[in-house]
């Protein structure tokens, strides 16, 4: 397993959530972050998923 993080931001930049997860690949990665986003009411809000490393599995604006 390898973590991941999921963070959102609001328009001015601020930092709104920042929570790590673990997830066996970047799909699997790429859709708990997906659902955390949702379950927490982020989902249309500027987020990214970015594994251990800093490579982005997701990004939105």
């Amino acid at each position: 397993m390898e973590t991941y993080y999921v963070t959102v931001f609001s328009p001015s930049g601020e930092t709104l959530l920042n929570e790590h997860f673990e997830a066996p690949n970047e799909k699997e990665a790429k859709e708990k972050g997906e659902h955390l986003l949702k379950e927490k009411q982020f989902s249309e809000h500027t987020h990214r998923i970015v594994n251990s490393s800093g490579k982005m599995i997701v990004f939105q604006r």
